[in-house]
């Protein structure tokens, strides 16, 4: 494991971490994206996870010309949980924000979440997001409760990982669990079972750009993936097991595949403003 750039102050407000895997075509507009945050006391850790594109190439320039930012390029592909680990090991600021390569923030994002997570003393949120076909142009916006507790994640994953903010003051350095997939899910899953309830901050502040793979196929993936974790990670007996999967998979089609249809039985929230 190489490390690029500069040492960020221990004064620092956010750590941002940003695995990135083949995404020449977007890491820069992620970057961009946090660049452009009204709040600027924020360092960016990139995590390249052995990428075979110009990844390393799109990213020289904006490493060269802002010292916030910093690579960390990984040997071996090791899968996004590994990735993030090694971001977080390196982080310093107070905050942890968690923002894939090929999504983006808007630029009020980092000021209003931190602004409100220590004015209702939260140490785990999320925000509302907007999801962007690449192909189609098709626009879905998804919102959140105010408070999400542990059982209500296990039926329903409203919180987008790349809108999710964690208070190291309250939970310390933290460590995604080994996944290969769905550990963004279990990440949270094992911070909530600490936590009364995290928070939902029902406005939109991030957009993911989906690309050319099929929305049904990556969410069947997610849905094989959602059982196996159901099983081994969280250890559910195979009755609740059943039961939750069943919860989180029909919930899952409806807001994906008929979001009118989920807002009207309140499985989807409409973001305010």
């Amino acid at each position: 494991m190489t490390i690029a750039g500069h040492s960020a102050s221990v004064s620092l407000r956010v750590s941002v971490i940003i695995p990135c895997y083949n995404a020449a075509g977007t890491v820069g507009r992620a970057l961009a994206s946090v660049q452009a945050q009204t709040l600027t006391e924020w360092e960016a850790i990139v995590i390249d996870d052995a990428s075979t594109d110009d990844s390393i190439a799109q990213l020289a320039p904006i490493l060269a010309a802002d010292p916030r930012i910093r690579l960390i390029r990984l040997a071996q592909n090791t899968g996004a949980g590994a990735a993030r680990n090694a971001g977080l090991v390196q982080a310093q600021g107070r905050f942890v924000a968690f923002l894939d390569a090929d999504d983006f923030w808007h630029p009020e994002k980092l000021a209003l979440q931190t602004r409100w997570m220590a004015a209702e003393d939260l140490a785990l949120s999320a925000t509302a997001y907007r999801r962007v076909n690449m192909t189609t142009g098709a626009v879905t916006e998804f919102g959140l409760p105010e408070r999400i507790g542990y059982h209500d994640l296990l039926k329903t994953n409203v919180m987008g990982f790349s809108t999710v903010i964690y208070d190291r003051n309250a939970l310390g350095p933290r460590q995604m669990p080994l996944l290969r997939q769905r550990q963004d899910f279990a990440f949270l899953l094992m911070l909530l079972r600490e936590l009364p309830a995290a928070g939902g901050l029902n406005r939109v502040l991030c957009t993911y750009a989906l690309g050319h793979q099929s929305l049904s196929s990556a969410k069947g993936r997610a849905i094989r993936q959602t059982w196996r974790m159901y099983r081994g990670f969280v250890g559910l007996g195979r009755a609740p097991a059943l039961w939750y999967f069943s919860q989180y998979a029909g919930r899952a089609i409806l807001r994906h595949k008929a979001p009118a249809l989920a807002r009207t039985l309140g499985i989807l929230r409409a973001p305010d403003g």
